[in-house]
């Protein structure tokens, strides 16, 4: 780590990249990824760590990324929406129609991809707790969580 007038060039490992960037201590993950990564998909709601927009995986785990400090994330493996390449579960949010505005599907998508990763035979009550960190607005809830059964089942169009 490097300090100039209060600011660290830190690296961070993003998407099975490294990065260097330059930081204050007060910048939050989501920005660093967004402004100085052009990482976009994480996207600015509530800023309190209620909506899920900004949700990124950080060790393979759903993180919300307005919460995170950037310095919080150095040595870890950050994926962002971007880092997904269409995951089987985005082509099942497809089939399912499980999005409409898209604002918050991206959040959504990292929820849903740890939690098909970390529980691969979960019940339903499970699935509908990690649905409960995210706020979606636009579509029911049914649709995401048939796309997270497809996904569990196998049943997704792998093409």
């Amino acid at each position: 780590m490097f300090v100039l007038d209060q600011k660290s060039l830190i690296t961070l490992n993003v998407n099975w990249e490294e990065h260097e960037v330059l930081i204050r201590p007060s910048d939050i993950l989501l920005f660093t990824l967004r402004e100085q990564l052009g990482l976009t998909g994480a996207k600015p709601g509530c800023y309190n760590g209620d909506c899920g927009a900004c949700t990124v995986l950080v060790d393979g785990l759903p993180i919300k990324s307005c919460l995170m400090l950037t310095a919080e994330a150095v040595g870890k493996q950050i994926t962002t929406v971007e880092g997904l390449e269409n995951a089987s579960i985005q082509k099942a949010f497809i089939e399912q129609f499980a999005f409409q505005c898209g604002y918050c599907t991206s959040g959504f998508l990292m929820v849903c991809h740890a939690l098909t990763n970390l529980h691969p035979n979960p019940p339903d009550i499970i699935i509908d707790e990690w649905l409960q960190s995210n706020i979606c607005r636009c579509t029911s809830y049914d649709e995401i969580g048939n796309a997270i059964r497809q996904v569990l089942s196998g049943t997704y169009n792998k093409e």
